[in-house]
């Protein structure tokens, strides 16, 4: 399954709510297991936009390398 930001931030606000009133036998899983899981995603989307920034300086470089390159060809 797939969440949006706002299907998040509502389990999120939910797990919350749960972990202020202690857990009195609610059905579901535990707030502890749901709070674990909310910081597994924070996480991967940190890792997410650490490789996209580094995918991009990467394509960086590699473009200015092709443009040294093309301009030694021309001499």
């Amino acid at each position: 399954m797939i969440l949006d930001a706002n299907q998040i931030t509502s389990i999120r606000q939910h797990n919350d709510e749960e972990l202020r009133t202690g857990c009195r036998g609610t059905h579901g899983y535990p707030a502890s297991t749901v709070q674990n899981l909310l910081h597994t995603i924070e996480s991967l989307k940190k890792e997410k936009r650490k490789w996209k920034k580094l995918a991009q300086a990467r394509g960086k470089a590699l473009k200015a390398i092709r443009d040294i390159a093309d301009g030694e060809d021309r001499q």
